[in-house]
């Protein structure tokens, strides 16, 4: 058996062509442009591909691209005042903060201090706890891809019994909550969960979201279960940097029913994701109906 691959990217270009729709009718019908800005603090050489990407893709799209960019230096008081200002404009629908942050900056009180309905990170508390309790949020970007992607292979997830490898706060309970919110039967593991191997064999839905490259090998793996492959680890082999997962795709992919690839899997569904969250703010605070399809 040689598992289906899930094909990250092509979805992740099926969603912003939702995107691109939403974002034309708005315009046509309302005279409303979602508007997404991106603060970027310092000069992190990863982070500023990130966020030229992502501006990229909002003006792809149709959407406003704000983008701000402070020096590492820049006092905490002065970023806050960035983003009240942000959180007062009409024209700025979506706030994200690129993280990570410069040491002297708090972290929680940046991302707290977001107005939590231009939250399009889905990091603020208020949304932290609205999803936890299942109610409506922002939802934070790559667990709401891989439950897309997740939704799109089996149609129900009902009844599924799921593992998710990871405890972060971006992906891991999230991912879960979300899991939970789709009637699967969810369990959180992590590096010291005893009898790891045994617990994700259990598993119809594997989510390794744990940093640590090509950890679960293809014999903890159930026939036929589906594995979402979150892990973005650089590694040296036969000479050469690569990106592999947390998952050890080769022997993976011969057990599995399913399986994102690293790369070209998750990775490109949360800038996708973000465009949806923006869009999706958008009408939040137009009073406009939510656009189907890029929710949770």
């Amino acid at each position: 058996m040689t598992a289906k691959i899930i094909d990250g990217k092509a979805f992740a270009a099926t969603i912003r062509e939702k995107v691109a729709g939403h974002v034309a009718r708005l315009k046509e019908e309302h005279g409303i442009t979602p508007g997404l800005a991106v603060v970027l603090v310092g000069e992190d050489p990863a982070s500023q591909v990130y966020v030229r990407s992502k501006g990229k893709q909002t003006v792809e799209v149709g959407m406003n691209s704000f983008e701000h960019k402070l020096d590492a230096d820049t006092s905490e008081a002065d970023l806050l005042a960035l983003i009240d200002t942000l959180n007062k404009d009409d024209s700025v629908h979506g706030i994200l903060v690129q993280l990570p942050l410069p040491k002297h900056l708090d972290e929680d009180l940046v991302i707290n201090s977001i107005s939590p309905e231009k939250d399009v990170d889905g990091f603020h508390i208020s949304n932290v706890g609205l999803l936890g309790t299942g109610q409506k949020s922002m939802v934070p970007c790559t667990p709401l891809g891989s439950l897309m992607m997740l939704r799109d292979h089996h149609g129900s997830l009902s009844g599924m019994n799921a593992v998710v490898i990871g405890r972060s706060n971006i992906v891991g309970k999230p991912m879960a909550q979300l899991l939970l919110g789709d009637s699967c039967t969810v369990t959180i593991a992590h590096s010291r969960t005893k009898d790891l191997a045994e617990v994700v064999r259990r598993a119809d839905i594997v989510v390794a979201a744990v940093g640590r490259p090509e950890m679960v090998p293809g014999d903890w793996i159930k026939e036929g279960a589906t594995v979402i492959d979150v892990g973005i680890n650089r590694i040296e082999r036969d000479g050469k940097n690569v990106l592999v997962g947390d998952v050890d795709f080769a022997s993976a992919k011969e057990v599995a029913g399913a399986i994102t690839p690293v790369p070209g899997g998750v990775g490109p569904m949360t800038i996708a994701c973000l465009l949806a969250n923006t869009v999706t703010a958008c009408c939040r605070s137009n009073d406009l109906s939510e656009p189907e399809g890029l929710t949770a």
